[in-house]
């Protein structure tokens, strides 16, 4: 049993994690998680945004859609993957008639870079704006 007091002190953690939509699923996701998703345009490297579906936020949940609106999702493209080969085989008794046929899934691995409402990540920006300006008004 001291096992599962340790496991309900974990689940106290104030962690943030998102349910987003991706490809037709919804899939959870945490900061710093790797995803592998449907394929998505893009390239190596390059930002996307998901839409979020339910936040969690430590003690609070939010799934109200005008609340979950404002929240940004974002991932880098880590690259792409492809499922297993799937092999198919047609065949009709009595008539020769034979084919094969083989698919494989194609996969793009995403890893979550922030999870956070749009006024926090436009924040960031202006601020560093604001002080490059006073950093020139303090030289002049």
């Amino acid at each position: 049993m001291p096992g599962h007091a340790r496991k309900a002190q974990g689940k106290r953690e104030s962690r943030v994690y998102a349910i987003v939509r991706c490809g037709g699923r919804q899939e959870k996701v945490a900061l710093d998680d790797v995803l592998t998703v449907d394929k998505l345009p893009g390239e190596h490297g390059s930002s996307v945004t998901l839409p979020a579906l339910l936040v969690v936020d430590g003690e609070r949940v939010i799934s109200d859609p005008a609340e979950v609106g404002r929240y940004l999702v974002t991932a880098d493209i880590v690259g792409d993957a492809a499922g297993p080969k799937i092999n198919m085989i047609h065949y009709r008794n009595k008539t020769g008639y034979r084919r094969r046929l083989g698919h494989r899934q194609h996969y793009t691995q995403v890893r979550i870079t922030h999870i956070g409402t749009e006024a926090k990540a436009e924040a960031k920006p202006k601020a560093r704006a604001k002080t490059s300006a006073s950093a020139k008004a303090e030289e002049g």
